[in-house]
């Protein structure tokens, strides 16, 4: 696909290497991750102002969106908050003007960037005066008019809060995560609930194996089936669950420990790491040797794990920064060599090696130009190597083709 125009990637650092050397494990180093880290200077990127297409059918305006993710045919899944979008913007729906109403919380695009489909159906709601409407604002004056997806067979939708995670497994199942309401929900591909994880609006803490605190990220492993959850806002731990029946495996906390609520972290202090997550533990992958990866957002690290919880080692990213933290998500590239990290604080893309944890370059930063991002609350690649960012101030998805990719 041809691009319009072209940014380039920022300069190259050689800075934010890993905080705790004490754990690093040879094993760890997969075959293609020490090839990709050996062949020199790391991928660029450049910004691709023709996806997705524009405009979205039937006058449709995103809210924030939460999540994003690309599935084994190169599909691109967004989860956005139709709830978030009011006043002048909802003017098709009243009449007012063409444009525009809210689009359904879940969109499928495939790679040219046109929808491919969108649910579930969305139904209207008055929100009272203080209802939150997302990036700290509430809903002033006498109330709003506002839209929801609506409530569902397996009491999925309608009220719960917020859309916040999409992923769709190797089998072509869709994962979806409302934060707020401490729920996973499981769908296939054309949205049909089959899996609740969780209990709506119940969190029994760190420790508890049937109760969520406001899960985030999700990766499957295809080798075992088992669904790994860094959780989350609240709790402070990941989770590892059967994909099929949600039966409860393990968890664990920072460094392998046992997670302790509890526990006074303090200050921040990028020269003392925490021993537990600080959180929110935001941000989950999965590389192809066995690795999970995991971003501790206020933390400003990727912790590193064995599948059964084993420590491995941690990168410090941008650890100077303070505001709500640099480590939001963490992928793998295709080629296993890289790890992409998106930071909502900077709103830049950091890229590190995998091997060590170097931070070696980074693209984009701050505004609400096309190529900038705005609040870059999630990401994925695909299976070309291309980087999609979604966000919630900027209430858009962005497409950065790699630099001489498939």
């Amino acid at each position: 696909m041809s691009v319009a125009r072209r940014f380039a990637v920022g300069a190259l650092v050689a800075m934010l290497v890993s905080a705790n050397a004490c754990a690093r494990d040879p094993e760890a180093r997969g075959p293609d991750a020490a090839a990709a880290a050996a062949a020199g200077d790391a991928p660029q990127f450049d910004y691709d102002p023709t996806w997705p297409k524009l405009p979205l059918p039937n006058e449709w305006i995103l809210g924030e969106v939460g999540g994003v993710d690309v599935d084994a045919q190169g599909h691109v899944w967004v989860i956005q908050r139709p709830w978030t979008v009011f006043g002048r913007e909802l003017a098709a729906v009243t009449g007012e003007a063409q444009c525009c109403r809210p689009a359904p919380s879940i969109i499928e695009f495939d790679q040219e960037g046109n929808v491919v489909q969108a649910w579930p159906q969305l139904e209207g709601f008055h929100a009272e005066p203080g209802t939150p409407a997302g990036q700290g604002f509430a809903i002033g004056g006498r109330g709003e008019d506002l839209w929801q997806s609506a409530a569902g067979a397996g009491d999925v939708w309608g009220s719960d809060r917020r859309e916040h995670t999409v992923y769709v497994d190797h089998n072509d199942f869709v994962w979806v995560t409302f934060d707020e309401a401490h729920v996973i929900y499981k769908f296939t591909r054309d949205g049909r609930h089959v899996l609740t994880i969780g209990r709506k609006g119940v969190n029994n803490g760190s420790n508890d194996t049937t109760t969520l605190g406001r899960p985030a990220g999700l990766t499957v492993d295809p080798e075992t089936n088992e669904l790994y959850v860094s959780d989350g806002y609240d709790n402070k731990r990941v989770i590892v669950f059967d994909a099929e029946t949600g039966e409860y495996r393990r968890h664990w906390g920072a460094y392998g420990n046992v997670p302790d609520d509890d526990l006074d972290l303090g200050p921040y202090d990028p020269a003392a790491p925490a021993q537990q997550f600080r959180g929110p533990v935001h941000g989950i992958d999965l590389s192809r040797d066995g690795l999970i990866y995991v971003a501790d957002r206020s933390g400003d690290r990727i912790q590193v794990f064995r599948k059964n919880g084993a420590f491995v080692q941690e990168g410090l990213v941008a650890p100077q920064t303070r505001d709500l933290g640099t480590a939001y998500g963490v992928v793998v590239s295709p080629d296993q060599g890289w790890l992409y990290v998106n930071d909502g604080s900077n709103n830049k893309i950091w890229i590190l090696r995998r091997e060590n944890l170097e931070t070696v370059g980074n693209l984009s930063s701050y505004g609400r130009n096309g190529g900038q991002i705005m609040s870059g609350h999630s990401m994925a690649v695909d299976p070309q190597g291309n980087i999609y960012v979604g966000e919630t101030r900027g209430r858009r998805v962005q497409r950065w083709i790699l630099r001489g990719g498939a």
